[in-house]
Formats: structure tokens, C-alpha cells, sequence
């Protein structure tokens, strides 16, 4: 991969869906650098022109050309553009639609309700305790359906017997919980599965050192980030 001109995944120093891509590109080790880009500058040119929805994540490829907006889909194009061995994903026919059907349910099913609860907890300007509510109900829910997984199948990862891409689809958003949700939640104790398959993801060298240069780069107010 030494041969590659280094990817640009355009992100936020704040919010999960950027540090999922970049997982997968430290996990592929694939060169690339994180354009920090203000949240008072998405909806406006240049930005427009690489993600017309005028959001975060987007990824340009100069080594084919193409860019890519929505985090799920800069990651299909990462995992079917450079994943040739299947460090990350599956390729027989079963566990590929398991995967596709997690990673639909992660970007449709989990992200806008933590993306909801946050908004009316932190930033709706007045207090609506029905939808933070019903929000952090649906946080709980979701949390079931993976707590229910595992005790079902005993695996340690989402699909198989390994570490994929929709792993890190989940947990950058479940890395909010104790954020989003009340005092009273305690994630350990309610999904005791859930909470250690969490654990053993951010675990993992790339994602650390993928939330250690944001933090870096938000103290420090960079605006381009290189990882190689």
C-alpha cells in the first residue's frame, strides 16, 4: 500500500460517523489524512461540491478518482475497493448478507436515534422530556437487539468468527451511550455482552489511535490530520 497516494476522508473532530471510516482505513492500512472541516462551513462551497448533503463523513480517492459520501458508503467502497484478502469482511454468500444486513440496520436503525437523543438533550432549544425519552428508549432497544445477538450465538464479533467492518459501524456510536443517555443507565450491567464486545472493538491499536488524533486535533485546532 506504500505505493498509494493517501486517501482523504473529510471529518469533524465530534460525532461517530467519521471515526468509523477511519477505522477501517487504519485497520486496511491504508495512508490517508482527516480534513477537518467546521461545522459552520458544511452546507456552503467547496465543501458542497464533495457531499452534497453538506455532511460528514465524505472520502476522495485520488488513486481511482471517486468520492464518496455517507459514511456506509465510504465504507463499502474501502472494503470492495481494498479488501482484496477479507481482513474485515466475508465474502460467501451467508455471512455477506449478514453483514449488509447490519451494517442497513446500523446506518438506518441505530445512529439516528442516538443522533436524535443527543439533539433534544443537548442542543433543542427548549426542554422536550418526551423525546429524549422515547429516544433513549430506543438506544435501549436497539442495545437489546445486540445483547440478544450474542447471547444467541456466543460469538465475540457481529459476524463469524472475526472482526468486520460493521463492528466498527456500531460501536462508534454505542462509545456515546454514557453521554446520551441518564445517570441511572449503567451499560455493563443492562448488556453485559454488549458491553464487552464494545470493549474488545476499542480495544484495538487503530481505533485508539483514530479518537487519540481527534482529541489531538481539537485541542490543538488542526485542520488536517495525516495518518499513515
Amino acid at each position: 500500500m506504500s505505493s498509494l497516494k493517501p486517501l482523504v476522508l473529510y471529518a469533524h473532530v465530534q460525532g461517530p460517523n467519521p471515526p468509523k471510516v477511519a477505522a477501517v482505513l487504519s485497520e486496511l492500512n491504508l495512508p490517508y489524512e482527516m480534513k477537518v472541516v467546521d461545522y459552520a462551513n458544511l452546507k456552503s462551497e467547496p465543501y458542497l461540491s464533495v457531499n452534497p448533503n453538506g455532511r460528514v463523513p465524505a472520502l476522495e480517492d485520488p488513486n481511482t478518482g471517486i468520492t464518496t459520501w455517507e459514511s456506509g458508503a465510504n465504507i463499502q467502497y474501502l472494503i470492495d475497493t481494498y479488501d482484496k484478502e477479507g481482513k474485515l469482511h466475508y465474502d460467501t454468500a451467508k455471512e455477506k448478507y449478514e453483514q449488509l444486513s447490519w451494517a442497513y440496520f446500523q446506518v438506518s436503525g441505530q445512529g439516528p436515534y442516538f443522533g436524535q437523543a443527543a439533539w433534544f438533550k443537548m442542543y433543542h432549544p427548549e426542554p422536550v422530556p418526551s423525546a429524549v425519552d422515547r429516544y433513549r428508549g430506543e438506544i435501549r432497544r436497539v442495545l437489546g437487539v445486540l445483547e440478544s445477538h450474542f447471547n444467541k450465538t456466543g460469538r465475540e464479533y457481529l459476524i463469524g468468527g472475526k472482526i468486520t467492518y460493521v463492528d466498527f459501524m456500531f460501536t462508534t456510536w454505542n462509545k456515546l451511550t454514557p453521554w446520551v443517555m441518564d445517570e441511572e443507565f449503567n451499560f455493563e450491567k443492562e448488556f453485559p455482552k454488549t458491553f464487552a464486545w464494545q470493549a474488545k472493538v476499542e480495544g484495538r491499536e487503530s481505533y485508539q489511535k483514530v479518537w487519540a488524533a481527534l482529541a489531538a486535533a481539537k485541542e490543538e485546532g488542526r485542520e488536517h490530520i495525516k495518518m499513515f
